[in-house]
């Protein structure tokens, strides 16, 4: 039977069958839910300049990279990088200020979630504070109080002063990725560990002495590769600020040393000597141009660490030279150059205030000499504070006994001890009679052809002359070497015997 369908009747079914064809609209996803931080909002008593602040959400979320500009945080502060990964959104800011209290702040919307027709998220910012200037004891520990309190040490050498050391050869800036562990490892050593200090306080080492070269660190230092080599052009160096990521290296492993109650020496290093990227040098005109350069790197030093205790002291610079790299004595007139620098390093580390007001400080003499016209050209320099600056000198004697020559002398007998007596009798009277407490930053031996029982002996007469003037010393380096300090162990155990039994024997009561 045919059926005639009333036309209206059929519109409304095609109708009906073309509306029903649309999906309901997709509701609105809730915004990613913040539920943890890192710190907590609210916490205080930090005392980094850098950190890291995560935001922890309940799903995984995504900020654009034009959103991530928006983020923000207050008191002078800046935020350095945005990265997300999962859930977290990581802000890495820095210039936090001593007691101050910092806010980042997230805008509306900046962070988003990846499901479709998401709410935006609110607006997030968290709190913290840094802890204020500890401050300044009223009794501090004074310069020749410290020199008898050091004891002996020892040279966390070719570690964090490493470097590539030629502006015609920059090879861990041009061929790594110039991390910390890059240049902590380039000359042979291991990154250093909190076990290594803890076996020397174990022993009974009271100093350790931390070598720091900082130029790598510093500014821009842009290197051009051509075929297996970098070169860099030392006047392209430009900027003065401190890696931050290399600040705390430096302060970790000085963080090592405070923590086993031990003494702590940081200086700069590298930065002055023979290489050809030395940029510090006892001569007129060179200081002329990079003294605003090395004032703002001990300001920059002496700031990040001002809360630290009286057993950090800072050293003004490793062995400095002349413009022809002269060893022992130069002139008068580079004389004059280095009391310059010694007086710049101490009116900057003062001027920064809290516990650098009185914390003592220690200046080399020309190339660390010990030679008598060096040591008598030799002034502290005005100071505004009383009794807490003292002097450093190095001695690797007799010559021929510590270095490889073509004289080599292989004993220590009788004369090589007459000498380094000698050698410290001088100090004594240039220095230390004169009211000037000494450190013996470096001493030992620079060659693996001398018998270790005669290099114990060399080890115990520089302590047991020294002793006697209350001048701590701190041995160069090889006690715990290259594999040994992973472990770790005494590469040079019985010099490290030889140097505490004459300590024992021979310090003043």
């Amino acid at each position: 039977m045919c059926t005639k369908l009333h036309i209206p009747f059929l519109l409304a079914l095609i109708l009906a069958v073309s509306c029903g064809g649309h999906e309901d609209p997709v509701p609105e996803a809730e915004a990613p839910l913040l539920v943890s931080t890192t710190p907590e909002n609210g916490a205080g008593g930090f005392l980094d300049s850098s950190m890291s602040v995560v935001f922890t959400y309940d799903q995984n979320i995504k900020c654009p990279e034009e959103s991530r500009k928006r983020i923000s945080i207050d008191g002078g502060a800046s935020v350095d990088k945005v990265d997300t990964y999962g859930a977290e959104l990581t802000v890495s800011v820095s210039g936090l200020k001593r007691g101050n209290t910092h806010t980042v702040t997230i805008p509306a919307g900046v962070v988003e979630g990846y499901r479709n027709n998401q709410k935006a998220t609110p607006a997030v910012s968290l709190s913290f504070s840094l802890k204020g200037s500890d401050p300044v004891p009223a009794v501090w520990e004074s310069a020749a109080t410290a020199a008898r309190n050091m004891g002996t040490g020892w040279n966390l050498g070719n570690t964090l002063e490493s470097n590539s050391g030629d502006v015609n050869s920059m090879w861990i800036e041009a061929f790594t990725s110039r991390s910390t562990s890059d240049y902590e490892t380039a000359w042979g050593q291991p990154v250093a560990t909190r076990a290594l200090i803890h076996m020397f306080k174990e022993a009974g080492f009271n100093t350790i002495r931390v070598p720091v070269t900082w130029y790598p660190h510093m500014g821009n230092v842009t290197v051009t590769i051509k075929g297996d080599k970098g070169y860099w052009d030392m006047s392209t160096w430009a900027g003065t600020d401190v890696d931050p990521v290399w600040m705390a290296r430096v302060k970790e492993v000085v963080g090592y040393v405070l923590d086993e109650g031990m003494y702590c020496v940081l200086n700069v290093h590298h930065d002055t000597g023979t290489a050809s990227t030395a940029w510090l040098r006892a001569d007129k005109s060179v200081y002329d141009k990079v003294k605003g350069r090395y004032r703002e790197l001990w300001r920059q030093i002496a700031t990040e660490f001002e809360s630290y205790g009286e057993r950090l002291l800072f050293e003004s610079f490793n062995e400095m030279l002349d413009n022809n790299g002269t060893w022992n004595y130069s002139s008068a007139a580079a004389d004059d150059v280095i009391n310059a620098y010694n007086a710049d390093f101490v009116a900057t580390v003062r001027a920064t205030g809290g516990n650098n007001a009185r914390r003592n400080l220690i200046l080399n003499t020309y190339a660390a000499s010990t030679e008598q016209k060096v040591l008598e050209d030799f002034k502290l320099p005005s100071d505004s504070v009383e009794g807490h600056l003292l002097a450093e000198v190095h001695s690797y004697a007799p010559y021929n006994f510590a270095f490889k020559t073509d004289y080599p002398k292989k004993v220590f007998d009788e004369s090589c001890d007459k000498e380094v007596r000698g050698i410290i009798a001088r100090v004594g009277k240039y220095l230390v009679e004169r009211g000037i407490p000494c450190v013996l930053g470096e001493y030992g031996a620079d060659t693996s052809e001398r018998e270790e029982a005669e290099l114990a002996k060399q080890a115990a007469c520089y302590v047991s002359a020294a002793a006697q003037y209350n001048i701590p010393c701190l041995y160069w380096m090889t006690l715990s070497n290259a594999e040994d300090r992973t472990v770790p162990r005494w590469s040079k155990p019985l010099i490290k015997d030889a140097i505490l039994n004459a300590y024992k024997e021979n310090k003043a009561d």
